[in-house]
């Protein structure tokens, strides 16, 4: 409910507020101070609402816009685990399949130098003794510039650390990035993700769901053919 508000707060008080900062816990203070002077009066802002219809649909729209937020990447997950359990039915890939707490490095490497260390799944053998790989998983929407900076540079940062653990320990885990969305069509994030793959060859790959049949293989994830 307070987000909603807040998306209602900047569309008729404060244009110029940033999304993120309205997410902030008591965010106020910070935001009278940095955007006040832009804020439409107060007696303007009740006169226009005033003015709508009792029947608002343009507010409805606002309000309804975010409804299915997340639920995308639980689609996704839930097909990513789909498609991997039927291709490779001798393994076992877990997580949490839609929504649920990720799975923390810490919980399967009990020496894991980080304590929040997040992933989306991990795919072991059927006793879960043997870490083949671990992954994330995202859909990407409209994210642009900072956003795309974020999700790329924090996924490179995932690949550095877990792979200096598993090299460190002559393990045989990998690391799997499987994205999709209309935010792949930015040429820039998608290069970014390429760029990644390319600083480990033959320890991460970088997927969408239609590339999981072909450029996922055994030979690649268990080095047993």
């Amino acid at each position: 409910m307070r987000i909603q508000l807040c998306r209602i707060f900047r569309k008729y008080v404060s244009h110029a507020t940033p999304v993120e900062n309205v997410k902030e816990e008591n965010p106020n203070k910070k935001i009278c101070n940095d955007f006040g002077s832009g804020f439409r009066p107060i007696q303007d802002v009740q006169k226009n609402f005033d003015l709508r219809p009792i029947l608002d649909e343009t507010i409805c729209a606002i309000l309804w816009e975010y409804k299915d937020r997340g639920k995308k990447g639980y689609d996704l997950t839930e097909k990513i685990f789909n498609i991997i359990q039927g291709k490779f039915p001798d393994l076992y890939i877990w997580g949490p399949k839609r929504a649920g707490s990720d799975v923390q490095a810490k919980e399967i490497w009990k020496d894991y130098p980080n304590e929040n260390r997040p992933l989306d799944f991990v795919i072991s053998s059927s006793d879960k003794q043997i870490i083949y790989a671990v992954g994330l998983a995202r859909y990407d929407g409209d994210r642009v510039g900072a956003q795309e900076d974020d999700r790329t540079g924090g996924y490179r940062n995932c690949a550095d650390e877990v792979l200096s653990y598993v090299n460190e320990h002559n393990l045989k885990t990998k690391v799997i990035y499987i994205n999709d969305g209309p935010g792949l069509l930015l040429g820039t994030m998608w290069r970014d993700y390429s760029n990644i793959e390319d600083r480990y060859p033959n320890q991460v790959k970088v997927l969408t769901l239609r590339m999981i049949d072909e450029r996922l293989t055994r030979k690649w994830l268990v080095g047993d053919e």
